[in-house]
C-alpha cells in the first residue's frame, strides 16, 4: 500500500499535476490540502472518470482538504469535534482498505506574537484530543498532510534563524511531540533518522533550486502500520515542475 500527502496550494491552478502524479505513482491513497475551492467547485468528475474514488471539504480562498483513493472511502468524517464552530475545512478522515486515514491541513499561526497563534494553539488541543479518540477504534491509523510544523532542527535549513520562529518554536514542537505520544511514529524519521529531508520550499529567493526548505509535511503512524513500513520519500521532481506548489508530494510505502 502507498500512501500520500500534498499540499497543492490551489487545486484549480495544479489539477494537471494532480492527475499526472496519481497516473504515474498510482498510490492507494492521496491526501490534498489546501484546495481553495469552494465545496461544489471541487472537480470529483475529473478523478472518477480515470477510476479514483474522492470525498472533500472544500473552502475558497483559503483550506480545503481531500482524499482520492482506489478503494471508496467509508466512515467520512470532517473538522474536529472539540471545534465545532469552526468555519475553516481542514480536517477529513475516512476509512480506506482497512486504514483510518486522517488528512489536515493545521493552522499556519502566522507569528508567535499572532492572534492566528492562539488559534493553532486551540486547534493542535482538539486535533489531540480527536485522535486520541480515533485511536481506540482504529489499530491501523494515518495521521498526515501539512503540519506546519518543523519537529527538529534537522527539518529546518537554517535552524539558528528559525529558532523560536513560527514552524520551528518550542511549543508548536512540544505540540508535535503530544502527537507522537499518543502511539503514532514520525514515519521517515523511521526510515530516514539522519538527514535533510525538506517539504516546503518558499517561491521567493529560489529557495527550492538553493535547497534551503523545512519539512512540515508529515505522516505519523500507528504501530500496526510502522511494522510494515518499506520506504518514505519526497518527490522532489513533482516540486521541479512548471507553475509548482510550494510543497512536495510526501509517500509512505507499506508491505
Amino acid at each position: 500500500m502507498k500512501i500520500a500527502t500534498w499540499n497543492i496550494n490551489s487545486l484549480n491552478v495544479r489539477l494537471p499535476h494532480v492527475q499526472d502524479w496519481l497516473a504515474k505513482e498510482q498510490p492507494d491513497i492521496l491526501a490534498l490540502q489546501e484546495l481553495k475551492l469552494d465545496q461544489d467547485k471541487y472537480p470529483a468528475a475529473a478523478f472518477q472518470l480515470s477510476g479514483w474514488h474522492t470525498v472533500w471539504s472544500g473552502q475558497k480562498t483559503y483550506n480545503g482538504v481531500a482524499l482520492i483513493s482506489k478503494q471508496p472511502p467509508e466512515e467520512v468524517h470532517t473538522g474536529l469535534p472539540g471545534l465545532p464552530d469552526d468555519p475553516q475545512r481542514r480536517v477529513i478522515a475516512a476509512t480506506i482498505n482497512g486504514v483510518r486515514v486522517v488528512n489536515v491541513y493545521c493552522v499556519n499561526g502566522e507569528a508567535l506574537d499572532s492572534p492566528k497563534f492562539d488559534y493553532k494553539r486551540q486547534w493542535f488541543a482538539a486535533l489531540t484530543d480527536f485522535i486520541r479518540d480515533e485511536l481506540t477504534r482504529h489499530e491501523k491509523l494515518v495521521l498526515l498532510g501539512d503540519f506546519n510544523i518543523a519537529p527538529a532542527d534537522a527539518d529546518c535549513y537554517d535552524p539558528e534563524k528559525w529558532r523560536e520562529q513560527i514552524h520551528c518554536s518550542s511549543i508548536e514542537r512540544g505540540w508535535f511531540q503530544t502527537l507522537l505520544g499518543l502511539g503514532l511514529t514520525d514515519s521517515l524519521r523511521q526510515i530516514h533518522p539522519e538527514g535533510a529531508f525538506y517539504t516546503w520550499w518558499d517561491y521567493r529567493g529560489a529557495m527550492f533550486q538553493r535547497k534551503l526548505g523545512l519539512r512540515i509535511d508529515h505522516l505519523l503512524i500507528t504501530p500496526a502500520l510502522t511494522e510494515t513500513l518499506q520506504d518514505v520519500q519526497v518527490d522532489l521532481e513533482a516540486r521541479g515542475w512548471e507553475r509548482p506548489s510550494d510543497h512536495a508530494p510526501v509517500w509512505a510505502k507499506f508491505d
